[in-house]
């Protein structure tokens, strides 16, 4: 194998897959970063065998090969050294070369061959989707992951395929965040599986940024498949959760006794400030709603005492519920193209649910409140 590339090409391909490579594992192989040079490109690829990501980049190949080296030495060295360009070699030993200027290293490296295969989807199970969408769809429903390993089947974003509409869903059993975009569903296409937190967590670092993305799945996995920046092409491959997702529609209220239109930007903020007030002991914040104003109190008796007040239109009853800040501050901080949010309640023994304009819901289960 014998290649040159840019050192900036190369260190895009490198920062797409690190995060996969180099977990704890038996397998020393899993710590490389798998290096194929084809005509006039090179795929890095890593796997922790949950997860595979591969980034396709340019390069002048004077001859295709392949060999695996260390990922975390290989991105630390490329990072430091100041060439533009690098000369890039592998001998048939699979020790890897690196030469720019007067800098020169070598990597032991590991076959090839020892490296996990990628996975081969079936034809027809595949939809597009614009990546800014994808990206968006995400930040709004990914904090609502559960992390209670002994609920696996809520360790990851549901995503459900059906009737020309994508819709995803997140919940801990505490709060729900679900959102929905239409798409052209191709005939006979429809599946729901869970896609890992993990996976969506690296889903949503790589993903940003405008043109589609292909989704392809089968029964136990799924791939994410778009272009990068500067040339590139990102291809993600996960395991998906075992099990059937719950029936989240059954949890979401169907009606409700007050709609108020709230100010994102203000009523977030004065979560935050509020918050500070808040322990682990004491960890809710109250809402009173009366005649056009909204008061927000924190109280613990460890840390002190908070009071802010909004002016809203609300004309009904006097009202209170309390709610875990955090389980506020953090849709709202999802929902930020909007000005506006809509907050729905009943009681405060009832779930609240805030709502925008827009395909996006939140259900919320309230605290009790101290007396």
């Amino acid at each position: 194998m014998n290649l040159t590339i840019a050192k900036e090409h190369l260190l895009i391909g490198l920062h797409a897959v690190q995060n996969v490579a180099g977990g704890r594992t038996t397998l020393p192989v899993l710590q490389n970063v798998l290096l194929q040079a084809e005509p006039g490109q090179l795929r890095l690829t890593a796997t922790d065998l949950d997860i595979l990501v591969s980034c396709t980049v340019p390069a002048t190949v004077g001859s295709p090969g392949a060999t695996t080296v260390p990922a975390r030495t290989l991105l630390g060295i490329v990072r430091e050294l100041n060439g533009v360009e690098l000369e890039v070699e592998a001998d048939e030993r699979f020790i890897c070369s690196l030469r720019t200027g007067p800098s020169y290293y070598r990597l032991r490296g590991i076959s090839p061959d020892e490296f996990p295969p990628q996975p081969v989807f079936p034809q027809g199970r595949e939809l597009e989707v614009p990546r800014e969408t994808l990206a968006s769809m995400l930040r709004k429903t990914s904090y609502a992951v559960s992390t209670d390993e002994s609920r696996h089947v809520l360790n990851g974003v549901c995503f459900s395929i059906k009737e020309d509409k994508l819709t995803l869903v997140a919940t801990d059993g505490r709060r729900l965040a679900l959102v929905e975009h239409e798409l052209a569903v191709p005939e006979g296409v429809a599946a729901e599986f869970i896609l890992p937190s993990k996976t969506v967590n690296e889903l949503a670092r790589l993903v940003p940024g405008p043109g589609p993305l292909k989704l392809r799945f089968s029964e136990n996995q799924a791939a994410f498949e778009f272009a990068g920046e500067q040339g590139s092409q990102i291809l993600m491959v996960s395991k998906l959760v075992d099990g059937n997702y719950p029936n989240y529609r059954q949890v979401i209220p169907t009606e409700s006794q007050h709609r108020v239109a709230l100010p994102r930007e203000e009523l977030v903020r004065a979560l935050r400030r509020a918050e500070f007030m808040t322990s682990e002991k004491a960890n809710s914040v109250k809402l009173t709603f009366t005649r056009n104003n909204l008061a927000i109190t924190a109280n613990s008796p460890d840390v002190g005492e908070a009071r802010e007040s909004l002016a809203v239109n609300y004309n009904g009853n006097d009202f209170s519920i309390a709610f875990n800040p955090r389980y506020l501050i953090e849709p709202l901080n999802a929902l930020d193209e909007y000005e506006e949010v809509f907050l729905e309640l009943t009681d405060e023994l009832s779930p609240g649910v805030i709502k925008v304009n827009g395909p996006f819901l939140y259900v919320v289960m309230p605290m009790r409140i101290a007396t």
